[in-house]
């Protein structure tokens, strides 16, 4: 700690930070390597639905500065939500452990620093991990979000829209993949191509993209994210009896070599959430924070489309009360409409070894409010657990530049073990209710059902037909799998969904996610 007087400067900067109401403290003002404990940087917390970002280089404490934030947030009672994705933000449930580094961090920057850990669940995607399973249906999931997991051009996109268009219509139930499959191979026939004059059509060749970027995505186990039950996103709201947020924790280790399934899948419980929420303005707390991790993926690649959901959803889920911080390594990952949303910003140290590099941090630098830093120096120059700060004030001014050092988080720095992160999972309420799957009648047994009988000739005597998915390869193409997926007539008993008739359309949002029926 520093016994020196603080220099003029460094309290022009804290006069910024000076709020008056509830905020999250960051850390302290950093000058020339020395942090001044005296000069603190902070976070209203009623600005926290203004959205930020969170960016610097890999190793630099992005992950560490989420947590620090994370158990902040769930202490004055507001829900966070968290992608883990390197597996390593499980210890923000477990109190973390005194060490000499921790304290002479928390010394440096004025830190009464405690082991605590924070209320947690533990999710996986489709059970894919530890976590309890969250699965989404197809139907809810919805066209455009669907076709940005499948890579799909504008015009695949299109005609993927048409055919929820027409599931929706006629009451064609999309669970899970084989649902829509059936739908898709359906449309390509000669009946299906019938039903759609009117409304549009769907040639063989796009329904072949579409029908074989299935089979890569089922192929590829993500099948099991889609189905019942749906995971309802209200279970991210939760607070403890004594009013501590719960802080929901997504694994994500196990999806790594599918970023674009599981950055997509982010945006369908952000779209979910705007969709029932409602409107409450600006409130003096959040509902929920949501961190963005890795947030490039999600915007590699994407359509105009795509693009504008996702910045119209930025913009108006803040009125839900649902603040939105995008982790990534460059503010260039963000498109600027995006980026122009963002108020508050961590930024931590970026590298400058090669030409890309040293554009991207002046393009980083050119971001920020002007200020007495040299922030190109400075931004190569900050060591782990520092980062340059800006946030709105409590009048939602931008707040002076800050170089800070941060401080330690005081949940665990580093995972829980197996078995406590499994006694968690089975420990909670919600376990029973997400943990098994189940398979409803649907669009693929409705369809199926559909399909006439092939007679028996007096040469051949009537074969009774397995129940399969897997058929054998037909001559004509989309024929041939339209026959596998309707010539079974075999059709399950299950329970049809409630509210959904013949010929109501389903009501969809800016992503074309369904309406929840609560």
């Amino acid at each position: 700690m520093s016994s020196a007087p603080t220099p003029a400067a460094v309290r022009e900067i804290a006069d910024g930070y000076a709020f008056t109401g509830p905020a999250l403290d960051l850390g302290a003002v950093l000058l020339d390597g020395t942090a001044y404990p005296d000069a603190p940087v902070r976070i209203p917390l009623g600005v926290l639905n203004r959205h930020g970002l969170v960016a610097g280089a890999t190793g630099t404490g992005k992950t560490k500065t989420l947590q620090l934030i994370a158990e902040q947030l769930s202490g004055q009672g507001v829900p966070v939500f968290l992608a883990d994705i390197k597996g390593d933000v499980s210890g923000v449930a477990a109190p973390g452990v005194p060490s000499e580094r921790t304290g002479a961090r928390a010394a440096e920057v004025g830190q009464q620093w405690a082991p605590q850990g924070c209320p947690a669940e533990f999710y996986a995607l489709g059970g894919q991990g530890a976590g309890i399973p969250i699965r989404a249906t197809v139907t809810s999931f919805g066209p455009l979000l669907l076709a940005k997991v499948l890579d799909l051009n504008e015009t695949q996109e299109s005609s993927l829209s048409l055919v929820f268009h027409y599931a929706d219509s006629k009451g064609l139930e999309l669970y899970d993949l084989k649902d829509l499959t059936a739908v898709i191979a359906f449309l390509a026939s000669p009946e299906g191509k019938e039903e759609l004059r009117t409304i549009g059509g769907l040639s063989a060749a796009t329904a072949g993209v579409i029908l074989r970027a299935l089979t890569v995505l089922e192929n590829e186990g993500a099948g099991a994210f889609f189905g019942e039950p749906e995971f309802d996103t209200a279970e991210l709201l939760r607070t403890t009896p004594d009013g501590r947020g719960v802080v929901s924790v997504l694994e994500l280790p196990a999806v790594q070599d599918r970023p674009r399934l599981f950055s997509t899948f982010l945006m369908w419980l952000l779209a979910d959430l705007y969709q029932e929420l409602p409107e409450v303005g600006d409130p003096d707390k959040p509902k929920l924070v949501f961190f963005f991790d890795e947030a490039h993926l999600l915007f590699k690649g994407a359509s105009k489309a795509f693009l504008e959901a996702i910045t119209q959803t930025v913009r108006l889920i803040r009125s839900k009360g649902v603040g939105i911080f995008f982790v990534t390594q460059t503010p260039r990952d963000v498109p600027s409409d995006v980026l122009a949303q963002l108020g508050n910003r961590v930024q931590h140290a970026l590298r400058a070894f090669t030409p890309d590099d040293a554009k991207a941090l002046k393009a980083t630098v050119s971001t920020f409010p002007r200020s007495s830093y040299d922030l190109s120096a400075v931004l190569t120059s900050l060591g782990t657990g520092e980062a340059v700060v800006t946030v709105l004030s409590e009048k939602g001014a931008p707040t002076p530049v800050a170089a800070t050092r941060l401080r330690a988080p005081q949940s665990l720095m580093g995972p829980v073990g197996d078995g406590e992160l499994r006694a968690a999972v089975d420990a909670s309420p919600l376990t029973a209710r997400y943990r098994d799957a189940i398979d409803r009648e649907s669009a693929y047994e409705k369809l199926a059902a559909r399909a006439p009988r092939p007679e028996a000739t007096p040469a051949e005597p009537e074969q009774s037909v397995p129940e399969t998915r897997e058929a054998p390869r037909q001559k004509e193409g989309v024929g041939g799998l339209l026959g596998s997926l309707l010539g079974n007539p075999t059709v399950k008993s299950f329970a049809r969904s409630a509210g959904r008739q013949l010929g109501q359309e389903i009501s969809r949002s800016l992503f074309g996610t369904s309406k929840r029926r609560r």
